[in-house]
């Protein structure tokens, strides 16, 4: 972990623009705005999703800002998710950056029949991120790493 001490205003500034990307990443994922995720990520972005943390191989990879509207459109199964986003590092090279988030993820479902189901998966995002020509910050690419889900009943 990098000394905050000597932080420049520069870095500060870098540091909450990444974590309000992050932020609204998460924002946009439960307000179903499938265009708006899409415009968090750089034109040529991976997004990479491990539905086992421990997988060697990605369950789905994806290239391309365009590639991520089906991903992001999946959530719509869902009656409703809330995500909470949890402690995160970032270290900032210049115009580039990585990171580590955590995030508790809800997803409500609900059957023909009325049955109602929570799945919450706990994740962690490994992220990489470019600061954009506006000066923006985006993700370069992204690693949804799922550790664990639990799904079980849930009542109104």
């Amino acid at each position: 972990m990098s000394s905050h001490s000597a932080i420049t205003l520069q870095e500060a500034a870098d540091r909450l623009a990444i974590r309000e990307l992050v932020d609204t990443y998460a924002h946009c994922a439960d307000r179903r705005d499938a265009k708006g995720q899409m415009a968090l990520f750089a034109e040529d972005a991976r997004f990479l999703v491990f539905m086992d943390a421990t997988a060697a191989e990605p369950t789905q990879a994806l290239q391309g800002r365009s590639s991520l509207a089906p991903v992001f459109d999946n959530l719509n199964s869902y009656q409703t998710t809330t995500h909470f986003n949890g402690q995160s590092t970032i270290s900032l090279v210049g115009d580039r950056a990585s990171g580590e988030s955590y995030c508790l993820a809800h997803h409500v479902s609900v059957t023909e029949e009325g049955q109602r189901t929570l799945m919450i998966a706990s994740i962690r995002y490994l992220d990489e991120f470019v600061k954009g020509a506006g000066g923006e910050w985006l993700f370069a690419e992204r690693r949804l790493m799922v550790d664990w889900t639990e799904t079980r009943p849930s009542t109104p």
